[in-house]
């Protein structure tokens, strides 16, 4: 599996300078090499290289690499969309391969700029493991909130996934965003708190309006948006560790479209849009298949609506927001339990097994749970 790291690194103030100009010149040169590709509908990157790189290298005195790098960067753009002349920022990701990027230990990086090589110290974690980690393909030099990071495309060895003996349900929701078969769960407040401060802040910059109150927007959005990966990585971190040592698949609901789907209170609509269902389950997918661990996504329809005990289904099964109580047989539960056990028994009757046995295990482990 290919993943992604970032790293800071700590260039001088002269090389911080060289940096930028680089970055400038070499998204310029993306903006010239874009006008020519559109308006020659050249897509092919070999022809577009025959067209251009020779201006290119003349107009803006870039290294041949980097010249042939910044072609590379376009062509990827066209290859999303054709209908469109793409432009470039200015301070947009400088595109580096090995052939102009290499490591001076684990604590420096060799850099090619317009004025040369520059070696500047890297600021890596001991959790990151530089050192025990094959570097593939390229990696892009991008400057955020005034600092500059590279983004390191590393391959990670999978664990080959296991025979599962049993399923962990999830279900995912806004009041207690995860929800486990197991009776484990991890609140919503603190995200709603989080939340609703930004929401506060931001309404009250939007009425000012000022080009000050743009700029701390923006930097809202983006510490907004480092909160909720952070809490999405501890999480999936969480049960994906606790599917592991149980040698359990993990059955979770797969809740893409979910928002065109579903009809939430008014007082709910933010909550639910503020939170990144796929996300999660892309955290999920890719630490469980470096761990071995199975992952089965489930259609989450009646999930919330079905007695986990004797299997009826009724929209008035769910009496509120946290409690389920089976109007056919009496069965109470709290309701995002109910839905995960649900998750979890959609999986295991689904899999190509003696079914009925199966079932009747998981009805009579319902039954002692609720007992419990």
């Amino acid at each position: 599996m290919l993943l992604t790291l970032k790293v800071k690194i700590q260039p001088t103030e002269e090389q911080r300078v060289k940096l930028l100009s680089t970055m400038k010149t070499f998204n310029a040169a993306c903006d010239t090499i874009s006008r020519e590709a559109y308006t020659s509908n050249t897509f092919n990157q070999y022809k577009l290289h025959r067209r251009i790189y020779h201006r290119v290298r003349e107009q803006y005195k870039l290294p041949a690499q980097l010249a042939i790098r910044a072609i590379g960067k376009v062509m990827e753009s066209y290859k999303v969309d054709r209908r469109h002349l793409h432009v470039f920022d200015p301070l947009g990701a400088v595109v580096y391969d090995q052939r102009i990027m290499s490591f001076k230990g684990l604590d420096k990086v060799s850099l090619t700029t317009a004025w040369g090589r520059e070696t500047i110290p890297l600021m890596v974690g001991d959790y990151a493991k530089l050192g025990q980690r094959a570097l593939r393909g390229q990696a892009d030099l991008v400057y955020v909130r005034k600092e500059f990071y590279l983004c390191l495309v590393f391959e990670q060895p999978e664990e080959p996934p296991f025979t599962p003996e049993d399923y962990l349900g999830v279900d995912l929701g806004v009041v207690k965003l995860v929800t486990t078969s197991d009776g484990v769960s991890y609140s919503g407040e603190e995200v709603d708190a989080v939340r609703e401060h930004y929401t506060e802040v931001k309404a009250e910059l939007q009425r000012v309006g000022s080009k000050s109150s743009k700029r701390k927007l923006r930097r809202l959005s983006g510490r907004e948006a480092l909160f909720k990966r952070y809490t999405n990585h501890v999480i999936s971190k969480g049960f994906v560790a606790v599917a592991e040592g149980t040698k359990r698949a993990i059955a979770l609901e797969d809740l893409r479209g979910i928002r065109s789907r579903t009809t939430v209170r008014r007082g709910q609509r933010e909550r639910l849009g503020k939170w990144d269902f796929n996300q999660l389950r892309a955290f999920v997918e890719y630490k469980a298949k470096l761990r071995g661990v199975p992952v089965q996504l489930i259609d989450p329809r009646d999930t919330s609506r079905r007695c986990s005990r004797c299997g009826h289904v009724e929209k008035g099964n769910r009496v509120s927001q946290s409690e389920f109580r089976c109007r056919a047989y009496g069965f109470g539960s709290n309701a995002d339990l109910n839905a995960a056990v649900n998750v979890r028994w959609r999986a295991d009757v689904n899999q190509p097994i003696v079914v009925c046995q199966r079932v009747l295990e998981f009805e009579l482990q319902a039954h002692d749970f609720s007992r419990g």
